[in-house]
């Protein structure tokens, strides 16, 4: 049946693939990648041999609608990124829509995505979160951790390694030292880390230890 199928790929450990993520990947027409030499990786891996497209944040506005038209056509089409579920901090979105507007049927599996084990991980409350993704880079960050400094809910951001400590420090600002923090990195990976504790001391520790890798922060709610 012709559809767009969400693929959620693995973020480090490659045994985190479903096998229903395989199958469709063996069966659809084509692939959407977001990079094909690093999800060509994968394919090898797993033995894939279906042909893969570029779909990555600086081609889509000008594809989404092609492949919506294959997809009508009667094709079927397997969206991948990196690593992770698409459209989580990653293109899809754009595509997804342009589907449910078009009426064609979008299928996405449940797979692997780094701030579901991070959130769990932290120790912090889980029962209601608000995932914030990437802060903006320079305008408008101070005014949108201020006002997240108020939340009552938990906090997850995506971070890199070179901006870990310069969030970090701004959490200190902003939210006090005392709030409870959880960085989580290189999850699932052979290097995996989890530290807790409160925004200070965390901030401490990463200047000691300059933090590598993916990086997931957890940020506690103001009580």
């Amino acid at each position: 049946m012709s559809k767009l199928y969400i693929v959620p790929t693995p973020i480090g450990n490659l045994k985190d693939i479903t096998f229903r993520a395989l199958e469709v990947l063996k069966a659809v027409d084509f692939i959407l990648a977001e990079d094909t030499r690093t999800s060509g990786k994968l394919l090898k891996h797993f033995e894939i041999t279906t042909q893969m497209h570029s779909h990555h944040m600086h081609n889509e506005h000008k594809t989404t609608q092609s492949v919506v038209a294959r997809i009508k056509g009667g094709q079927s089409v397997a969206l991948i990124c990196d690593a992770g579920t698409p459209a989580i901090s990653d293109p899809g979105f754009l595509l997804t829509r342009a589907c449910v507007e078009a009426g064609v049927e979008v299928d996405c599996l449940p797979g692997a995505t780094a701030f579901v084990p991070a959130l769990v991980n932290s120790g912090l409350p889980n029962e209601k979160f608000v995932f914030e993704g990437f802060l903006p880079p320079k305008k408008g960050r101070q005014t949108r951790l201020k006002l997240l400094a108020q939340e009552t809910r938990t906090i997850i951001f995506y971070e890199s390694p070179h901006k870990l400590l310069k969030t970090l420090a701004q959490i200190v600002e902003y939210f006090g030292e005392d709030r409870p923090v959880s960085v989580s990195r290189e999850i699932t990976k052979l290097h995996e880390q989890t530290i807790r504790g409160s925004a200070g001391e965390v901030l401490a520790h990463f200047q000691a230890k300059p933090p590598k890798g993916e990086i997931v922060l957890i940020v506690g709610a103001k009580k």
